[in-house]
Order: structure tokens, then sequence, then C-alpha cells
């Protein structure tokens, strides 16, 4: 049950300041107030938003019941998480973040939120690129290695999808 608390301890944090706190201070600096309406783009952003946030919080939770961890790179999982989303994309849950964060551009139609969407990916990217899949590979070694060879990176392959079906 602690894991729980820390996993959700940990991402109120995270999600707290990188998905609402400075996406607020962008919108707030650059003038972009609240839509008046709600039209088309309110609510495929909301429609997006949904789907990233559900896919986040399936994240965090098979952390904490399968991983017995965390997403925070500090307290890690114990164990090698290659279920739940992780057997579609090796990293489900900063695809669901930037679709959170791309859904807020859409529904405010704030270009400068959008350019803070893509650059929180290319951030992830290079942390993904320079510290985790190094440590996971110390971590895990050929377990982690076959699943890199299994599962992309960022894009689901029909493949893998229809291998999940089956198991």
């Amino acid at each position: 049950m602690f894991v729980f608390a820390r996993a959700v301890t940990y991402a109120a944090l995270f999600i707290g300041f990188v998905l609402i706190y400075l996406p607020e201070r962008l919108l707030s600096r650059t003038g972009i107030a609240r839509p008046a309406s709600i039209a088309a783009p309110q609510v495929a952003g909301m429609v997006l938003g949904a789907v990233g946030a559900a896919i986040a919080l399936w994240c965090i939770f098979t952390f904490a019941t399968i991983g017995k961890g965390t997403p925070a790179p500090f307290d890690p999982p114990r164990r090698l998480v290659i279920r739940g989303p992780y057997r579609f994309v090796r990293n489900p849950m900063y695809i669901g973040a930037g679709l959170a964060l791309a859904s807020a551009a859409l529904f405010f139609e704030s270009w400068p939120l959008l350019g803070y969407a893509a650059l929180f990916l290319l951030a992830t990217h290079v942390f993904v690129l320079l510290y985790e899949e190094p440590t996971l590979r110390r971590t895990f070694g050929q377990d982690y290695d076959a699943y890199c060879r299994q599962v992309s990176r960022w894009w689901p392959s029909v493949r893998t999808a229809l291998d999940s079906d089956a198991a």
C-alpha cells in the first residue's frame, strides 16, 4: 500500500508542476485566456486530454502493482515493467503527458503551449536516451534488451498489439 502512496505523491507533484503550473504560467504570460465558448477545438482538446490522462494513470498503476515502484527516477520500479501499456510502447507515460499538453494547446488554441509540449517531448526523448535506457540496461540486463527488441520506444506497432491480444 505504501508504494501506491509514493506513486500518487510523486505523480501529483510532477503533474502539478509540469502539466499544470508551467503551462498556466505560459498561458498567463502570453495573455491567452480560457475560450469564451466551447467549440470543436475545445472538445477535441478535452477528449485528447482524457486519453492522455488515462494512459498516464494506467502507467502509474502498472508501475506500482507490477514494478513495485514509482515513476520517479529516484524511486523506480524494482521489477522490469513490460505489461499494461508498456506492452505496446516503452514510454507510454511520456506519451500520455505529451498528449495532455497537446490537448491543452488545442483547448486554448495556443501555439506557445504547443511549443512547450514539443519541448517537453524533446526533453523526455533526450532523458530516455541519456539516462533511462542506460539505467534500465544496467539494472535489468538481457531482459531489458529482449524487451527493446520486441517493443518500440515511441510508436506502437500493429504486430506488438496483435501479439499482446493473443497472449
